[in-house]
């Protein structure tokens, strides 16, 4: 609505907020749109079905909102006798204030009639994408009819394990609860017709009639050996699982030896991490086996998705991260992408960041943390007041299989405001840095979106404290009262974040043509823990075995 605010009270808001700082809600809005048009492309690239329902709860929005500047305007051309039992303060009524979470507007300051035509061509533009999407019925659904018959191939020429077993197990991950839905409703009848035992797992939903239908029993079912079935469990083998990225890491699922992606996520680590449920030691089967489905050619020319993913891998294994590149195509990229001075640059300067290589060499994609940005608005839209109210370095304990130490989140107190100014920090004047526990820096301050990811994927759905783990942690703090340790971990994210704004200042100095670039002011640069407060801190104590 920023387009088409004309009080002047809306419109000096927003350039009040854009002089303090240079980030106003108008940009704010710009940003959503582009993340809203790909957000729609990612959705067909999974599955048609997908996109329909999201275009129908958007068209739906529009209408809610059309509905709402209706009864605005028909309040305000009510009669005498209408008006009396109006509110006395009719404009500042919260019916008729919206986007009210992150700035309010009320509908007197906008133009209404510009916005109520542009609201309608945005209607009518997305109801024709609706309904041809629409006309993509099950039936005719051409991406479904090929995992069908990949289906069918795998039960036809199953593998045989080291036992001479033979293994027609197929793991079909989706990024999206929609799709993942939609596949298991439209696999169910072939399943039968096949005698496939199949399920589907989700954040928060299940589904199979082969077992009892929660999250533990269909993963024991699917991968009996590997997750230690008991006997006393055992029922019918799930032949055919299909997943979103809730398990994606950290579960044993090697009795199935090969994954297929039905759709690919814009971030590699996530393949390795789908590859990886299978691709583990205890695994009875003699090779592995991934099969991607990438975007159509008239698709991949929007996202650019398989560009960008097999690049980044190719990154990652000319860094010889330990990981094999499970797409196997380096070389072909290599030599097409000619990254290699930019690569040794980067390993050079700081931790590598698979999601840093985009067509044209290393720097940040174009959308790279687009779904923090969402999340946040979305939780500052319900959470807002509760979020102002807690104090500046709240933290939580969490525990780990793999990663231990603290992520530190910092905001440098004497920060330049000046665009023109070289940062260290996508995300200044944040600073976000995950030290292991021996000091070590594991992400410094520029790998922002592989912090991030291990942030959530350790928090996501956990609301109430777990009191096993304080407990450990006050034992090792001694209540809090020897925080010595943790303090040592801190100044080392302060001295990386040092060390990275010199090395940005001086990359700068080196390497900037034009006349835009300054040297910062003595007192912009970070020097020690006293230039930054501690926003919130996440420690995560290693996991006990079980």
């Amino acid at each position: 609505p920023s387009d088409y605010v004309v009080s002047d009270k809306g419109l000096q808001q927003l350039e009040e907020e854009k002089k303090a700082r240079n980030f106003n809600q108008a940009d704010r809005e710009q940003f959503l749109i582009a993340m809203i048009r790909t957000n729609f492309l990612k959705r067909l690239e999974s599955s048609a079905h997908s996109l329909t329902l999201t275009l129908e709860r958007t068209i739906g929005k529009i209408d809610t909102l059309l509905a709402k500047i209706d009864r605005y305007e028909s309040r305000q051309n009510a009669d005498g006798s209408m008006a009396e039992i109006l509110p006395d303060d009719d404009e500042d009524d919260e019916e008729f204030l919206i986007n009210r979470a992150r700035h309010p507007y009320n509908l007197a300051d906008l133009d209404l009639p510009a916005w109520k035509k542009e609201l309608r061509q945005d209607k009518e533009t997305l109801s024709a994408a609706h309904g041809n999407v629409a006309q993509i019925t099950p039936q005719r659904d051409g991406k479904l009819a090929r995992l069908r018959q990949q289906i069918k191939d795998r039960v036809a020429n199953p593998t045989n394990d080291r036992d001479g077993c033979k293994n027609r197990k197929l793991l079909v991950f989706t990024t999206f609860k929609d799709t993942a839905e939609y596949l298991y409703a439209n696999l169910q009848e072939l399943a039968g017709d096949l005698d496939l035992n199949m399920a589907m797992v989700s954040g928060d939903a299940t589904l199979t009639e082969a077992v009892p239908n929660n999250f533990n029993s269909i993963l024991d079912n699917f991968a009996p050996v590997a997750r230690g079935r008991n006997d006393t469990d055992s029922g019918c083998d799930i032949d055919l699982l299909i997943a979103t990225d809730c398990i994606s890491e950290g579960q044993n699922l090697q009795d199935c030896d090969t994954v297929l992606n039905y759709d690919i996520h814009w971030n590699p680590i996530r393949i390795i991490q789908r590859f990886g449920r299978i691709d583990r030691i205890g695994s009875q089967s003699d090779s592995v086996r991934m099969i991607n489905y990438w975007p159509t050619e008239e698709m991949e020319e929007y996202l650019r998705l398989q560009t960008r993913v097999e690049a980044r891998m190719a990154l990652a294994a000319a860094a010889a991260s330990g990981d094999e590149n499970p797409l196997d195509n380096y070389e072909g990229i290599q030599g097409e992408l000619n990254f290699r001075a930019q690569q040794l640059k980067q390993l050079l300067d700081e931790d590598l960041d698979l999601d840093d290589l985009t067509d044209d060499g290393v720097t940040m994609s174009d959308f790279t943390l687009d779904q923090f940005f969402t999340q946040l608005l979305h939780y500052l839209e319900r959470n807002r007041e509760e979020l102002e109210q807690t104090a500046l370095g709240a933290y939580a304990v969490v525990d780990s299989e793999k990663e231990t130490g603290v992520i530190w989140v910092l905001r440098q107190r004497n920060a330049s405001q000046d665009k023109q100014s070289q940062v260290a920090s996508p995300v200044h004047p944040f600073y976000i840095v995950h030290v292991r526990d021996d000091g070590k820096i594991r992400h410094g301050c520029a790998s922002v979106k592989q912090t991030l990811d291990l942030f959530q994927q350790l928090s996501l759905g956990k609301t109430e404290p777990i009191h096993k783990l304080c407990d450990e942690f006050n034992r090792r703090t001694e209540n809090g009262v020897d925080m010595a340790a943790y303090d040592n971990l801190l100044n080392a994210a302060v001295k990386d974040i040092s060390q990275a704004h010199s090395k940005t200042q001086k990359a700068g100095l080196g390497l900037q043509g034009s006349g835009d670039f300054r040297l910062p002011k003595a007192s912009e640069s970070p020097d020690g823990a006293e230039d930054f407060e501690l926003v919130t801190w996440l420690v995560m104590l290693p996991r006990e075995q079980e």
